[in-house]
């Protein structure tokens, strides 16, 4: 913050469209004015693109025009023009199979809309799941200047005095109804309670976990990913938002000055404090490979063994996130966690991660923990391999039931998720608790997009003996706001012939979290066997944005992204202007 300007007027890049003396020029400034613009609106001045990621249809972004005009307002009080663009609105309630397919396509559409129109810099309005990472992988492979807000979280829910959190209260009471301790009348009562404000999830899921990962990347304001939706210091932040984009363009400070290989181990730091979402992980290997970085999935572990949670949020925690902006927000947990911390990191305001947290304070010792009195000493996720997963698999380790940490039982093999659909309360379906339940072919390639799926449903009539936690596997995600003894993302996929697509009932499957080993009890011959027999599933699309995604998408632990997409910004070329 107010550094000497780095940049001249001839220096931005929307002096290529409107300042030239030619007849392209012409065209562009003549077309201006016929939308009402006077020179005097971009005459000298930085042109700020808003994606706006709102829509209808995304129950997170209901408030997103109006923080579009609140960011507006912020470019236009710093002397900037802002111009706002819609981008695909990727709302994770309606978007099917998966909002996780059309990452890929936003985080496209991001980066070519920056591309090929005449903007300087961009602020970037997301929140819902897969609208944070897929904006900043579009950024960073655009490398312009970028201020990232967040959308918020919602407001807490309730039902007859209980306090609701989204997601994680639905898996619950859902369980309670099939097992029949809930009514219809109650289970219609939860429905009208649980989500009562604009903004994404209140639990600490994937929305929240993407939203403070991205303030500690160094992309946010400090303080913006706690702030409540409907609170009025979230408009004050959008606004302020807006002021910083037209500062960082004049500075040129760009997302390849930000995004580096101590900024994203400050955020697996920050994710691991928080008990963040397991998808954190795919978004977080997809952005640093834009970045020109690897994150091996050993850099979560080690990071996770030795950081401990500290945020009492649900689904590993008691509070909401309502209780952690109270509580001081992601300032104060970030100033807890210093000594695990790069300080010296470049944010986008100009100062360094340390500068930003200096006055940090927590106000609430349930919610944010001291270090030496965590909620555990284990970080949130712990990443596995054995026979089963040679490419790792990851698991929400604080999430699951501690008897279930080191469990030996037979498989119950579903080989898709229509025959669990069809299968799982079937009263003849041979399974206890000590079974494992497996889903195959939900993974990037089989779903198709990996979909939300890895919470498997336990067995109705399991439920009504009061069983509530079980070991889970799949090649599939798992929501954010979810829990129990899931093991997830287990590369290779069973699409593509990995060894969970050879599992068979009965298979005896041992997870072990604190050896960190998951693997079942086959010989290689038996294995060798059985991949003669696999034959691999018909491709789910043959035209499209659908094949392009099949014929390209990487797995897991490479975070999903598209193969022809990693690498440096530095490579790819401005568009030609004739």
């Amino acid at each position: 913050m107010g550094e000497i300007p780095m940049k001249s007027v001839d220096d931005l890049r929307s002096r290529r469209w409107f300042g030239p003396a030619d007849l392209r020029s012409f065209g562009h400034r003549s077309r201006a004015k016929q939308m009402g613009w006077d020179s005097k609106d971009w005459e000298g001045k930085p042109i700020i693109a808003i994606l706006n990621t709102w829509s209808d249809l995304n129950t997170c972004h209901t408030h997103f025009r109006i923080v579009a005009e609140q960011v507006k307002k912020g470019v236009l009080q710093a002397g900037g023009l802002p111009v706002e663009m819609p981008v695909m609105s990727l709302g994770e309630i309606y978007t099917k199979p998966t909002s996780m397919l059309y990452r890929n396509f936003l985080a496209m559409e991001a980066e070519e809309t920056l591309r090929c129109h005449p903007v300087d810099g961009a602020v970037l309005l997301g929140g819902c799941d897969k609208t944070t990472p897929a904006l900043l992988m579009g950024a960073f492979s655009m490398d312009i200047p970028v201020v990232y807000v967040p959308g918020g979280p919602m407001l807490r829910g309730n039902w007859r005095g209980e306090v609701l959190g989204s997601g994680s209260d639905v898996w619950k009471y859902w369980d309670e109804k099939r097992a029949g301790n809930i009514t219809e009348d109650d289970w219609s009562e939860i429905e009208d309670g649980i989500a009562r404000s604009p903004g994404h999830c209140m639990t600490m899921g994937t929305a929240s976990t993407m939203t403070a990962v991205a303030e500690a990347l160094g992309f946010s304001l400090p303080g913006a990913s706690s702030i409540p939706a409907s609170d009025s210091n979230h408009t004050r932040m959008a606004v302020q938002s807006g002021r910083l984009a037209v500062e960082i363009v004049w500075q040129d400070r760009r997302p390849s000055q930000i995004a580096t290989k101590e900024a994203f181990e400050n955020a697996i730091v920050t994710d691991m404090a928080i008990g963040g979402s397991t998808n954190a992980i795919v978004h977080l290997v997809a952005m640093a490979g834009r970045a020109g970085l690897s994150l091996p999935l050993e850099t979560f572990d080690d990071i996770s063994q030795r950081v401990p949670l500290i945020l009492d949020v649900r689904p590993s925690g008691r509070f909401l996130m309502e209780d952690f902006y109270y509580a001081g927000g992601l300032r104060a947990l970030l100033k807890e966690l210093e000594p695990h911390l790069h300080l010296n990191c470049l944010t986008v305001n100009g100062r360094t991660l340390g500068e930003n947290i200096v006055s940090a304070e927590v106000h609430n010792r349930e919610v944010i923990r001291p270090l030496d009195k965590p909620v555990s000493k284990a970080g949130g996720t712990a990443v596995l391999r054995g026979n089963l997963a040679p490419n790792g698999a990851v698991i929400k380790q604080t999430a699951a039931d501690p008897q279930f940490w080191q469990h030996t039982g037979p498989a119950v093999v579903f080989k898709d998720y229509n025959d669990l659909a069809a299968r799982i309360d079937d009263p003849e379906l041979p399974v206890t608790k000590d079974s494992v339940i497996v889903l195959q072919n939900a993974g990037p390639i089989g779903a198709p997009g990996m979909p939300e799926w890895g919470m498997l449903p336990i067995p109705k009539k399991l439920l009504e003996q009061g069983v509530r936690d079980m070991v889970r596997v799949s090649d599939a995600r798992m929501s954010g706001t979810s829990y129990g003894t899931c093991v997830l993302h287990v590369s290779p996929e069973s699409a593509v012939g990995g060894p969970l697509a050879l599992l068979r009932d009965g298979d005896a499957i041992t997870l072990d979290i604190p050896g960190r080993s998951f693997s079942v009890a086959l010989t290689e011959a038996e294995f060798e066997a059985r991949r003669a027999a696999w034959q691999a599933p018909p491709p789910h699309y043959e035209r499209g944005y659908g094949k392009l995604y099949l014929d390209h998408v990487t797995q897991a632990e490479q975070g999903c992204d598209f193969d022809f997409l990693h690498g440096k910004p530095a490579s790819v070329p401005e568009p030609e202007i004739h």
